[in-house]
């Protein structure tokens, strides 16, 4: 006899395997569905149960799959573009996320405002922020994938 569902799937993760899994089982119990839910399960199925319920429960399992693997490559992405900052232009960004303008952030540094400008400009474009509040958002996105890296 092979090891249990719920066995396999706390294994997928302690090994960081990326997969949505569906519980199905014919002796389920709402104690083991609340610990394959915790445990990351998309559905917890019991048998019998109606193909379309299968059916189903797959195709949302794969919609939400892609929407994660979309938003790790726009994150691994945006980390690419924001590691060819120079130090000088991380600095600058920062002080603009903080709403800092120009004219304090050239102060806070002792640089020209022009100069400032010109790491802004240059940050913006590596980062391909369109507009203040992308930048933000893109920051935030920043910040929380730096807090994941050590």
């Amino acid at each position: 006899q092979g090891e249990s569902g719920l066995t396999f799937q706390l294994s997928a993760r302690r090994h960081q395997v990326d997969m949505p899994i569906i519980v199905m089982t014919a002796h389920g119990d709402i104690e083991m569905s609340v610990q394959a839910m915790k445990a990351g399960a998309i559905d917890f199925l019991t048998k019998p149960v109606r193909e379309q319920r299968v059916i189903d429960a797959v195709s949302s399992a794969i919609g939400r799959h892609a929407e994660q693997l979309e938003k790790s490559l726009t994150r691994v992405s945006l980390m690419a573009r924001y590691d060819t900052l120079t130090v000088r232009e991380r600095e600058v960004i920062w002080y603009v996320v903080k709403g800092f303008l120009n004219k304090q952030i050239a102060a806070e540094m002792n640089l020209s405002e022009i100069t400032i400008k010109m790491y802004r400009g240059a940050a913006m474009k590596k980062l391909e922020a369109l507009s203040l509040a992308d930048l933000v958002r893109k920051m935030e996105i920043v910040r929380s994938a730096e807090r994941g890296r050590y």
